[in-house]
């Protein structure tokens, strides 16, 4: 009798084997090894298995991530509030500053007086310019000419000089406090790039002129015409305004009616003040000429 096959075989599953039909195996669809234990099941254990052997990060790098972490948020916060105040103190006048605070506290009277700078006189605005910051028109918050100098002069021996601009001695009256200091020097750029951004030059100009030092607790332009010489600051005449930046750099030690201020310094302002008058040096002070 003639072996007959089943109407409905049990479905079967191809598995590759050399690649031959006949060679190849076939295993039943039902079995272990077609599902989760076979090929594809293993392959999905590989992939969602998680590795071993791996033990927590080391104490040193969990410390060293936390505090990279907290210094830049840090970081980005004082970076935004110091953005907002000093756009503000482009509207309103600075509250007095951390060296008249210095001043108060040793027991000076502190003398100041805000005005415009329409109120000051231009011959002082020229001064100090002339005494200071020569280029304030042209650059942007940073002297790099003045910078270079004193870099070669360093680099020939010679005594180290100043190349701060009128900026960023604002931002640092206004902002910081005296002193040297690389965390000082940082954050006078900062804040000097902050106010070259949002002030105009006549807000920088301004805002110097109300809070320079001119010894004695006597800061701001008017407070020192009185006190110095018993005008208004908008009445300075050359001389009296060259003889008043001429004790800018070290007002507790220099007098306006000083041989450095009135022999030296002041004859040499004055003659610098003619040549920004000259060459309309000052002409981005509006409303100025």
């Amino acid at each position: 009798m003639l072996d007959q096959k089943p109407d409905n075989p049990e479905p079967r599953a191809f598995s590759a084997g050399s690649g031959d039909v006949e060679d190849a195996t076939f295993v039943d669809a039902a079995s272990p090894s077609a599902g989760d234990g076979g090929a594809l099941g293993k392959f999905r254990a590989g992939v969602t298995a998680r590795p071993q052997g791996r033990g927590p990060k080391p104490l040193w790098r969990r410390i060293l991530v936390f505090f990279l972490k907290w210094f830049t948020i840090i970081a980005l916060v004082l970076a935004v509030l110091s953005a907002i105040v000093a756009f503000a103190f482009a509207f309103i006048a600075p509250p007095p500053t951390i060296t008249m605070a210095s001043r108060a506290m040793s027991g000076m009277t502190v003398q100041r007086t805000w005005v415009p700078l329409s109120s000051i006189s231009l011959n002082l605005v020229r001064a100090v310019m002339a005494d200071e910051d020569q280029r304030f028109c042209s650059h942007q918050g940073f002297d790099l000419v003045e910078i270079q100098k004193a870099l070669d002069a360093e680099q020939a021996g010679d005594k180290l000089r100043g190349a701060s601009t009128i900026s960023q001695q604002t931002a640092k009256n206004v902002f910081l406090f005296q002193g040297g200091g690389w965390a000082r020097k940082g954050g006078e750029a900062w804040f000097t790039f902050l106010i070259e951004k949002m002030w105009t030059k006549n807000r920088v100009m301004e805002v110097y002129l109300n809070v320079a030092e001119w010894g004695d607790g006597i800061f701001g332009a008017e407070a020192a015409a009185q006190a110095r010489f018993g005008v208004s600051a908008k009445d300075l005449t050359p001389e009296q305004a060259a003889r008043l930046a001429a004790v800018l750099p070290n007002p507790n030690v220099w007098k306006v009616d000083g041989k450095y201020a009135v022999n030296r310094r002041g004859p040499w302002i004055l003659r610098n003040m003619q040549t920004i008058a000259r060459d309309g040096l000052d002409g981005c002070l509006l409303g100025k000429k």
